[in-house]
């Protein structure tokens, strides 16, 4: 028996119309001008699939490629300019959370006043209220004008009140990264019930490692179009590709490995820090890095468990002596987590003569927990017999770690298990 479709996308267009200045587009209503005042903007052209019943789907895709607006027509707050969407069964969607909220009222009051959007009667918000508190967690500030709540009790309660309400449809944007880690595993907990419940769930994330754990399959956006569909693996892959503007190559297509070689600049082709501090008296300079994954593509993305390498680019204005190339992991909150260095790993640098170059390879297993890094690099050694930082980068570029399974702290210890039963 076919599954019945949830949602169903056909031929999904909307199209804005940016005018250079405000007259421009009063004199269009009006109807007095003849020519065309306005540039046209396509967010989303031509978009087509398909969730079935119980599906959960990830959309993924850079910055403007349309996730946010799809999912504003689908949960009816936008309206396409061509095509339509066909949606079975009751939705609610984690889209901006608390949007329904008066302030004024205090979080009871804006507990009914939301379910009755959504069109619950009361006797039906009355028997999922004590759900509603319990998930949120607040205490006796429900009883509070909202205006009074934290950033992180106002969304606690408006996450308690659209997860609450059972959907069939579950839409969900970024909205499981609100309020700190505990209530976080709740949140996600809570995704999972409804994953097991078989429940519709629409899902879109920059958070990869949740894309790849819980999607069933996934959609890739690009400016406005559709490039893909497929297994979470597969897309993530081409998004990777994306990324570091390289035309997307789906698996199986032919695809000629990368050395990093193949640019003189590096960086040209990856996401560096604007903002990146560095200092030092540049004897020795760091003049680019980058990093490979495992198929030997410049990415920030690299799954867990797979092999990568981090590659760094020395130019020597001073004949240097003992020269020391390193690099560091931090996580968002600034904690080094790990590193390492030629030193600690006893390869010799030779060629630290005054005019050289030399490129540093450091080739390992990617053992981070799933989630977000910043990499330094830095180059030191002795000068006239005094330890000297040449030149450091700090905070370089972001890594994001995938990952299937994360275990307990920073890394996982990759431990084999084996449970046998006692007589």
């Amino acid at each position: 028996m076919e599954n019945k479709k949830a949602i169903q996308v056909q031929h999904l267009t909307k199209m804005y119309k940016l005018y250079e200045k405000p007259s421009d587009r009063l004199k269009e209503s009006l109807g007095l001008s003849r020519k065309k005042k306005y540039r046209e903007h396509y967010a989303l052209q031509d978009v087509n699939f398909d969730i079935e019943e119980g599906e959960c789907v990830g959309i993924i895709g850079t910055n403007g490629s349309g996730k946010s607006t799809i999912l504003k027509i689908i949960t009816g707050v936008l309206s396409p300019t061509e095509g339509e969407v066909k949606v079975n069964g009751r939705i609610s969607a984690l889209l901006e959370l608390g949007a329904g909220f008066n302030m004024e009222y205090t979080g009871l009051e804006n507990i009914y006043l939301n379910g009755t959007m959504i069109g619950f009667t009361e006797e039906e918000i009355d028997a999922r209220l004590d759900d509603i508190l319990a998930f949120a967690d607040i205490g006796d500030f429900v009883h509070q004008p909202v205006k009074m709540y934290s950033s992180g009790m106002f969304v606690r309660l408006a996450f308690a009140v659209a997860i609450n309400i059972d959907p069939e449809i579950l839409i969900v944007d970024e909205a499981l990264s609100v309020g700190d880690v505990f209530f976080q595993a709740k949140c996600y907990h809570k995704f999972e019930e409804f994953k097991k419940q078989g429940k519709t769930i629409l899902f879109v994330s920059h958070d990869l490692s949740s894309i790849s754990k819980y999607c069933d399959k996934v959609v890739l956006l690009n400016k406005g179009k559709m490039l893909a569909e497929g297994n979470p693996k597969e897309m993530v892959d081409m998004y990777k590709q994306l990324l570091v503007n390289q035309e997307p190559v789906k698996q199986g297509a032919e695809e000629a490995p990368s050395s990093g070689k193949e640019t003189e600049n590096w960086r040209a082709g990856f996401q560096v820090n604007p903002d990146t501090l560095e200092y030092g008296d540049k004897q020795a300079e760091i003049v680019d890095f980058v990093v490979l994954d495992s198929k030997g593509r410049q990415s920030n993305t690299i799954e867990k468990g797979s092999s990568f390498s981090i590659k760094m680019k020395v130019r020597f204005h001073e004949t240097i002596q003992q020269p020391i190339m390193a690099f560091t992991f931090k996580n968002i909150q600034g904690t080094e987590i790990t590193g390492t260095n030629t030193l600690f790993e006893k390869a010799e640098v030779k060629c630290a003569e005054a005019g050289k170059e030399c490129m540093v390879t450091f080739s390992q297993e990617m053992n981070l927990q799933g989630g977000e890094y910043l990499l330094s690099f830095g180059c030191t050694g002795y000068k006239a017999g005094d330890f000297t930082v040449f030149h450091r980068l700090y905070d370089a570029c972001n890594i994001t770690v995938i990952s299937h399974k994360n275990t307990v702290g920073f890394y996982d210890m990759n431990s084999r298990v084996s449970v046998e039963e006692l007589e």
